[in-house]
């Protein structure tokens, strides 16, 4: 199964600063941080998860999941949530042969998307298996072989290379798509004004499920 080789990260470590600093991935929707939404979406897809946060770890310790910080120095970005994420687990579940990254503020997560990703990655003969929807690539959310931390950790120390979709041409990547409606499964929220919004889509969401 899909799971049972595939580790989770989530990224948590940005600096927001869209929102005015903080953590995005703290802010509640419908009652939930966006992060346990998050969580809640991903964690029955692998067989575990980790989470990538910088600065003070205590602040997360309450969803009881292992944190990773970036050990490459000058905020490089989430490239570098995505290797300190590799290499914990590489070092800590060495059976895991793939880790699915998401960020920490899309609280819509599809429930199939390791599953469809894994297959669209057997089906392309391809490394890396990237999600979309809307007509846009959503570089952030996507399935890596675990074995790509060393090229990685490469490109990010040795050539100061810190966009993911930059880093991703160097290899054959699936792309998925998800339909962008009745909602987008990979919206996230950024500003203030996409707390609304996610809060109307949260709504329109359970309504939907309630009356079905």
């Amino acid at each position: 199964m899909a799971t049972e080789r595939c580790y989770g990260i989530v990224l948590a470590g940005g600096l927001s600063r869209r929102m005015g600093g903080g953590d995005k991935g703290l802010q509640t929707i419908g009652g939930y941080s966006l992060i346990a939404r998050v969580i809640a979406a991903i964690q029955p897809q692998c067989s575990g998860l980790v989470l990538s946060v910088n600065g003070d770890v205590t602040r997360f310790q309450s969803f009881s999941l292992p944190i990773v910080a970036d050990d490459v120095p000058d905020f490089k970005g989430p490239l570098a949530g995505l290797l300190a994420g590799l290499d914990w687990i590489a070092e800590n579940h060495p059976s895991a042969a793939y880790m699915i990254s998401v960020p920490s503020d899309t609280p819509f997560l599809p429930d199939d998307l390791v599953a469809r990703l894994t297959l669209a990655r057997e089906a392309e003969s391809a490394e890396i298996a990237c999600a979309a929807s809307g007509g846009r690539t959503h570089p952030v959310v996507a399935l890596w072989p675990v074995a790509i931390r060393k090229d990685l950790r490469s490109a990010l120390v040795g050539e100061d290379q810190r966009k993911i979709e930059r880093f991703m041409r160097d290899y054959r990547c699936a792309r998925v798509d998800w339909p962008s409606e009745p909602y987008d499964p990979f919206f996230n929220v950024n500003a203030p004004a996409d707390l609304a919004k996610a809060e109307a889509l949260l709504f329109a969401r359970d309504k939907t499920i309630t009356s079905a």
